[in-house]
């Protein structure tokens, strides 16, 4: 009976339902997509890292482990140095440089065989390596987001490169020039701002972090294991991502608060003969406030659903259109979601349903 009055109720208004589920909806699809477009770009950049296949990286003194923050280039020798070190079978020097024309990207100056020697090398699916120094290899994602194809002539810090070849992503980043390309580019002749390791054996990268430690004058320049390195890149470790979550979260929350405060207590208003009755009936305060609270789940429900349809509809549709862009919408965060969504739902309609069990029967009878 109950319930059966509870959706009538809610029939009754179906604008105002309407809305309180598209307000939810909202609330869900903004933390969904908000969080999932920052742990997309987070995710991609630590499994493009992974794709390097190096064993240990060594940085400039004083840089981040965040991808493009590194301090002033190392001299290029460097390498020589760690290539002698136990464990260490080959190392590849590789300088960056930010480019911010379009988009913010990390242009990647790579030594070709070193690279390669970190992994099974290049997948190439269309053309080879380079043929030149102006040439640029591109990955598939890049090509796929621009239409380019092999030959193509692309920008790059306002030099025109040709695509040599496009490549399976993964390997980094995803735009790769000649090293002495990027160096003359940029003013930073035989230098490098990270040097790759490639190991005997993976288990040997921590010794060979503390070796790279002992050698006079390499103190303060930073190595960490790829394993350790990787671990670093969560929200909380990334400077402000955990508070623009937070921030998301927190502003979505109050949107599904504020319409289903509006919502209930409107209808709380409307019905207020209709409680009189049930409280003459001998209805309880409990029994008013469970009628309401269910109405509340119910078009919370409604609203989280749809919120997750719309979630996983947006993902598919900006996948399609921004292949660079990438959503992650897991299981985690959809459950989160959810609990969120309710508990905002259920403090929006508190006041509400206590307001109702408060009334008297015999005003809310004479209630016209």
């Amino acid at each position: 009976m109950m319930n059966r009055m509870i959706v009538g109720n809610l029939v009754h208004r179906p604008l105002r339902s309407l809305i309180s589920v598209v307000a939810v909806a909202l609330e869900v699809t903004l933390i969904l997509l908000i969080v999932g477009l920052s742990l997309g770009m987070l995710q991609d950049n630590r499994t493009r890292t992974a794709g390097i296949g190096a064993d240990v990286l060594v940085l400039p003194p004083g840089s981040s482990f965040i991808a493009g923050l590194t301090g002033a280039p190392m001299p290029i020798k460097i390498g020589g140095v760690l290539a002698k070190l136990p464990h260490v079978k080959s190392v590849a020097p590789v300088i960056t440089q930010i480019s911010s024309a379009g988009t913010l990207e990390i242009i990647a100056g790579i030594d070709l065989p070193s690279y390669e020697s970190m992994s099974a090398g290049f997948r190439y699916l269309e053309g080879g390596p380079f043929q030149g120094p102006n040439d640029v290899l591109v990955d598939d994602l890049f090509a796929k987001s621009k239409h380019a194809r092999v030959g193509d002539t692309i920008e790059i810090l306002n030099n025109k490169f040709r695509i040599s070849g496009i490549v399976e992503r993964g390997k980094g980043g995803r735009k790769f020039v000649p090293l002495n390309t990027l160096q003359d580019l940029i003013g930073a002749k035989d230098k490098a701002t990270v040097f790759y390791l490639k190991l005997d054996d993976p288990a040997n990268a921590d010794a060979v972090v503390d070796e790279i430690k002992s050698v006079p004058g390499m103190e303060r320049y930073v190595s960490n294991s790829m394993a350790s390195y990787l671990a670093m890149m969560t929200t909380s470790n990334y400077p402000g991502l955990s508070t623009f979550i937070n921030v998301v979260v927190g502003i979505s929350v109050v949107i599904g608060f504020i319409v289903i405060f509006q919502a209930m207590y409107t209808a709380v208003m409307e019905r207020t003969r209709e409680i009189g009755i049930l409280k003459s009936m001998g209805a309880s305060k409990l029994y008013i406030v469970n009628v309401v609270l269910r109405e509340t789940v119910l078009l919370a429900l409604g609203g989280i659903v749809l919120g997750i349809v719309v979630s996983l509809a947006a993902r598919a549709a900006l996948a399609h259109k921004f292949p660079l862009l990438q959503v992650v919408v897991d299981g985690g965060w959809i459950v989160r979601a959810t609990l969120i969504a309710t508990a905002g739902a259920i403090a929006g309609a508190l006041y509400p349903a206590f307001k109702a069990a408060q009334k008297d029967p015999i005003d809310a009878l004479a209630y016209e």
